[in-house]
C-alpha cells in the first residue's frame, strides 16, 4: 500500500507535464501567424499608388503598404511566370532543377514529358508550411504543370480552386482543357453556373477557406491570373476609366481596379474576424510588366522576358502588424526567393528539403539585422544572364547553356543602378574589373545548374533571337 501511495504523486506530476507540454504546444500553435502571399500576374511596377501611380488608384494596397513596408528593390528570379513562380514556390533558383525557360511543352535532350513542369524531388512551400502545421490552400493559376504528379493536392496544398496553366478567360468558358478548367481540388467546376469574374470567384475562395479554418493557424497562396491577357474586365470598371485615352489602357486599369477591391475585401474580412494582427500579407508580381497588357514599368527600362530591370524589379508589399514597422520603405535588394524562408521564419519553423537561396526578410525590415539580404542576386534565362552586387548590374549575352563551347555573343552591359535606374549608359569599358569581377562571380554561380529540361516553348529559336535584340543598348523594351 505504502509503495502504490509513493508513486501516486509521480503520476500526478507526470501526468501534469504532460498537460503542460500539450498546453504549451497549443499555445505556440495559436500564435503562429496565418500567411497569405497575393501574386498579381504581369502587373507593371508603375501601376500601383505606393510606387507612385497617379491614374491608376490602388487605395487597398496602398492602405497595406502604409501600414507594412514597401521594398523598393525586389526582383523575381525570373522575367517570364513559369520558371519564377517555381523559384518563389521553392525558395530556390529554378535553374538548380532545370526549370529556366517559360513553356514546358518540348523537352531538351535526356528528358521527357513527365518532367515538364516543378520538379517533384523539390520541396514547396506547401510542403514547407505544411510540415508546420498549418492547414494550406492553393488559389488561381498554377502553371507549375499539369501532370497528375505536379497537381498541387500533389505537392502540399491541401485545398485548390483554380487552373493548372498560364493563362485563361476571367469570364466562363464552353470548352475548356487540362490547363483552362476551372477547378475544385480535382472535380472540374460546371463553369456556366459556378464562374462568374475570375478575379471575384478567386477572392471567394479564399475567404471561403478562412472561414472554415480560421481556428488553426493558415497559409493562403493566391495567385491572381489578373492583370494577365486576355483583357477582360467588368463594364461598371471600364467606365471609371475614363482619365485614359488608349482602349487597352482603359481595361487594364480595369482589371487593376478589380483586383485591388478584391485584395480589400478579403483585407476587410481579416479584419472583421480579427485576424488582422496576427497575418503576415504579401504582394507581389511574378515578373515585370508585358507589353501586351498595356502595362507600364517607368522610369524602369524592358518589360516581361528581358534582364532589364522592368522585366525583373517588381512590387512588394508585406504587412505583418507589431513585426514589421510601418511606413517602412526597405531600399536593400530582396527576391520572391526570400518569400519562403521569411513564412517559415514567422512559423518559427525549420526548412525541409534542400537548401534554400532566399533568406528570412522579418529580420531584415524591422531592423534586427543592418546588412544586406544579399550581397549577390542572379538570373539566367538561356541566352541571358544578369547579375547584381550593390548598385552594379551586369547583363550578359552567351550561347545557351546546351551548348558545349560557349561564347560571348555580345559585349557585356555594366550599369550603376544609382545614377542610372533606367539603364541607359553602358559603363563596361570604363570599369573592366568590375565586369570581370561580376562575371566570375556569374560563372561560379552557373557552375551549380542543372541543364534546363525544357525549351521555351515550341517557339524557341524565334524567342532565343529575340532576346539578343532586346537586350542591347540601343533596343527599346522586350517584344
Amino acid at each position: 500500500m505504502c509503495s502504490h501511495q509513493a508513486k501516486l504523486p509521480i503520476l500526478i506530476i507526470t501526468l501534469f507535464g504532460c498537460f503542460l507540454s500539450s498546453y504549451a504546444k497549443n499555445l505556440e500553435d495559436t500564435e503562429k501567424p496565418n500567411i497569405i502571399f497575393i501574386i498579381s500576374d504581369d502587373a507593371g511596377y508603375a501601376d500601383f499608388g505606393f510606387h507612385g501611380a497617379d491614374k491608376i488608384n490602388t487605395p487597398n494596397l496602398d492602405r497595406i503598404a502604409q501600414q507594412g513596408a514597401v521594398f523598393e528593390n525586389a526582383y523575381v528570379s525570373a522575367s517570364v511566370c513559369c520558371p519564377s513562380r517555381m523559384g518563389l514556390m521553392t525558395g530556390r533558383y529554378q535553374q538548380r532543377f532545370g526549370a529556366e525557360c517559360n513553356v514546358p511543352t518540348v523537352p531538351t535532350p535526356g528528358f521527357g514529358k513527365e518532367h515538364l513542369g516543378l520538379d517533384i524531388e523539390e520541396k514547396t512551400i506547401g510542403d514547407q508550411m505544411q510540415n508546420a502545421g498549418y492547414r494550406t490552400m492553393m488559389i488561381g493559376k498554377w502553371h507549375l504543370g499539369h501532370q497528375a504528379h505536379h497537381h498541387p493536392l500533389k505537392r502540399g496544398f491541401d485545398e485548390f480552386y483554380g487552373f493548372l496553366g498560364g493563362s485563361r478567360s476571367f469570364w466562363s468558358l464552353d470548352k475548356t482543357n487540362v490547363e483552362t478548367a476551372m477547378r475544385r481540388n480535382h472535380e472540374q467546376l460546371d463553369e456556366a453556373s459556378e464562374v462568374t469574374y475570375l478575379t471575384d470567384d478567386l477572392t471567394d475562395a479564399a475567404i471561403d477557406f478562412i472561414e472554415r479554418n480560421h481556428k488553426q493557424p493558415f497559409f493562403i497562396y493566391l495567385s491572381y491570373n489578373a492583370v494577365h491577357t486576355p483583357m477582360h474586365a467588368k463594364v461598371e470598371d471600364i467606365e471609371q476609366q475614363a482619365q485614359f485615352d488608349q482602349k487597352d489602357r482603359r481595361i487594364y486599369a480595369a482589371m487593376t481596379k478589380s483586383m485591388d477591391d478584391n485584395i480589400g475585401r478579403l483585407d476587410q474580412f481579416l479584419a472583421k474576424n480579427g485576424l488582422t494582427q496576427n497575418t503576415l500579407v504579401v504582394f507581389t508580381n511574378d515578373n515585370g510588366g508585358a507589353t501586351s497588357n498595356a502595362s507600364e514599368n517607368n522610369p524602369l527600362r524592358g518589360y516581361k522576358g528581358s534582364y532589364w530591370e522592368g522585366g525583373i524589379r517588381v512590387p512588394f508589399v508585406m504587412r505583418w502588424p507589431g513585426k514589421i514597422p510601418p511606413q517602412t520603405r526597405y531600399s536593400h535588394s530582396v527576391s520572391t526567393l526570400d518569400l519562403l524562408p521569411t513564412a517559415l521564419g514567422a512559423a518559427q519553423a525549420p526548412a525541409i528539403g534542400k537548401p534554400l537561396d532566399g533568406v528570412d526578410l522579418i529580420p531584415h525590415v524591422n531592423g534586427e539585422k543592418s546588412d544586406p539580404p544579399h550581397h549577390y542576386l542572379y538570373w539566367r534565362l538561356w541566352r541571358t544572364a544578369a547579375i547584381r552586387n550593390g548598385h552594379w548590374k551586369l547583363i550578359r549575352l552567351m550561347d545557351d547553356p546546351l551548348t558545349q563551347d560557349r561564347r560571348l555573343l555580345a559585349p557585356p552591359i555594366l550599369i550603376d543602378l544609382d545614377k542610372d535606374p533606367s539603364e541607359t549608359t553602358n559603363l563596361a569599358e570604363q570599369y573592366p574589373e568590375i565586369v570581370a569581377h561580376l562575371s566570375r562571380k556569374l560563372e561560379a554561380w552557373e557552375s551549380g545548374l542543372s541543364a534546363p529540361r525544357w525549351y521555351d516553348g515550341k517557339d524557341w529559336p524565334k524567342w532565343a533571337r529575340v532576346q539578343l535584340e532586346n537586350h542591347r543598348m540601343g533596343s527599346v523594351h522586350y517584344e
